[in-house]
């Protein structure tokens, strides 16, 4: 009778401190949020999003301008901030260098990398991607400083993988992103303080893959690698969808 005693005492005293009551009952973990990156639109991530939703999460897409990463990490935490509970924030590509600032806000729980940059504090993005040159060189800037992939090339370079019908249609519905952004130091990794997934698309074109394995090792990631293009989230969304769901139970266990 006594430890039964103490045990609810302790119960209680947690309560009234604000103590986490994380010994007791984790908070499960249903939102996530995805994040794309340079050239496309949240549009992409129907497929992923379809799974996601059927399983039982919660899922928000952002539609980030490309504009500067303050305007896009800005958008990014526009929609965490209208969340209840902890989220899995997600990011392709650029959106990596977008999750990695945005990670530090207080709802996301885990990051998961999917063919993406993540950057370390002070980096930028431009000589990050040169010290490990991609395979595609079908990047070119337009007139007012925005960067486009060849529409022609951009099929083979970026979705080798999807169906060559829509890797058209994505070529020439193509956002363009703000080259500043390539010149932009990141401030505060979110992956030195959050749990880390990544996943290596092995037949990335528009990131050298072997770029991805370093960042996501030195960001002690959990690596998951999928034979695929750099549009790995549309050619294989059912293994990138396991992976978030996988930081979702994952941030769940250790919270």
């Amino acid at each position: 009778m006594k430890q039964s005693l103490s045990l609810v005492a302790a119960a209680a005293a947690t309560i009234l401190s604000g103590a986490p009551m994380a010994a007791f009952a984790a908070a499960p973990i249903r939102n996530i949020v995805l994040v794309h990156g340079a050239f496309a639109d949240g549009s992409g991530w129907k497929p992923v999003a379809d799974i996601l939703r059927k399983d039982g999460f919660t899922v928000s897409v952002v539609q980030e301008p490309e504009t500067s990463i303050a305007d896009d990490v800005a958008a990014t935490t526009r929609i965490l901030d209208r969340l209840s509970g902890p989220a899995v924030l997600v990011g392709h590509s650029y959106g990596g260098a977008v999750i990695t600032e945005a990670g530090n806000d207080p709802h996301v729980a885990s990051l998961v990398y999917v063919a993406a940059f993540a950057p370390d504090e002070g980096e930028k993005l431009g000589p990050l991607t040169g010290s490990m040159p991609a395979a595609a060189k079908s990047i070119a800037p337009t007139a007012d400083g925005y960067l486009l992939v060849d529409p022609a090339k951009f099929p083979a370079d970026f979705a080798a993988d999807v169906p060559l019908a829509e890797a058209k249609f994505m070529a020439i519905s193509q956002v363009p992103v703000n080259a500043a952004v390539f010149g932009t130091p990141i401030t505060t990794p979110a992956w030195k303080s959050k749990p880390t997934f990544g996943i290596v698309a092995t037949q990335d074109r528009m990131i050298n893959p072997n770029l991805e394995r370093m960042m996501y090792k030195r960001a002690h990631a959990k690596v998951v690698e999928l034979k695929g293009s750099h549009a790995i989230f549309l050619s294989q969304p059912r293994a990138v969808a396991k992976v978030i769901e996988d930081a979702a139970h994952s941030a769940e266990k250790s919270s």
